[in-house]
């Protein structure tokens, strides 16, 4: 029996060719195997890199079905390069169903970084960058996309977005309408010859492109949640839904001790001990006089 072959997930340039790397070109050289989301856009590339390995045709509509073939000449000995239109396959394109079949199948997968949108927004967009989620794009289901950015309302990470010009209007308004005013950057094909970072707000972002026709594809870098002002949110939440002396009570039936109670109650209110035992004691004369 052969030995099984290896995927690749060769990462491309995201627009400067420069941004290929040695070890790139050398795989996707070596390879028995391409299997491209956009052949069309991947001859240019392999031609300007004097690569002349096969190419097959891997995309969002066969990617289920050509993963299978694709795992198959991995598994009697062939290697398979992937790559994606542009930048590191695998993130919010069919790589990732190829990936998975293939890890399943106990062939190693092994990838080849390079560029990636998503990073190399968020680390120029002068957003916090130690904790961050990704949401690729939007979907397009009116539901799930409202159920995503409801998730991403109480979201304190910075959040990287992709949008396509024609529906980067529409997204900004949605993003102020469920998260509200936010500082943000929008950033504007990368590394091409027309490339802008702009730091920004949703709001100005949003109105600006009310007025300005948006050209090429964009990465939505924006701050998360103020961790104090969720807090405060909270706090006051509880404050509205119940009284000091309910929510002392709440904790006395865990079991907790008086003056354990009494610190938690003013924690969760965001209030001063003083307050939570002044309400207390009013609360308790109140039912006296009654």
């Amino acid at each position: 029996m052969a030995e099984c072959g290896t995927l690749y997930l060769v990462a491309t340039p995201i627009g400067n060719l420069e941004d290929m790397t040695f070890r790139a070109v050398r795989i996707l050289k070596e390879a028995d195997l391409i299997a491209a989301e956009d052949t069309r856009g991947s001859i240019r590339l392999l031609n300007h890199f004097d690569i002349h390995t096969p190419m097959t045709s891997y995309h969002e509509y066969n990617k289920v079905a050509k993963a299978k073939v694709l795992v198959d000449q991995m598994l009697s000995g062939k290697s398979v390069a992937c790559v994606t239109d542009a930048g590191t396959p695998g993130i919010s394109d069919p790589g990732e169903v190829l990936v998975k079949m293939a890890l399943d199948a106990g062939i190693q997968v092994v990838p080849v970084p390079g560029a990636c949108a998503a990073v190399s927004a968020l680390v120029a967009s002068g957003r916090e960058t130690g904790r961050f989620c990704f949401e690729a794009f939007l979907p397009a289901d009116k539901k799930q996309r409202s159920a995503v950015l409801e998730e991403l309302r109480e979201e304190t990470r910075t959040i990287v977005l992709y949008e396509a010009p024609h529906r980067l209007g529409r997204t900004l308004a949605l993003l102020l309408e469920t998260l509200g005013d936010r500082p943000m950057s929008i950033c504007r094909e990368l590394t091409k010859k027309h490339e802008e970072i702009r730091p920004t707000t949703i709001a100005q972002a949003a109105a600006y492109y009310q007025e300005q026709e948006a050209r090429g594809e964009y990465v939505l870098v924006i701050a998360g949640k103020d961790r104090r002002e969720l807090a405060a949110q909270r706090q006051e939440t509880v404050r509205e839904s119940m009284s000091v002396e309910a929510h002392m009570q709440q904790f006395l039936e865990r079991g907790m001790d008086r003056k354990e109670a009494m610190k938690a109650v003013a924690k969760e209110r965001g209030i001063p001990k003083r307050e939570v035992y002044a309400a207390l004691l009013e609360g308790g004369e109140s039912q006296e006089q009654e």
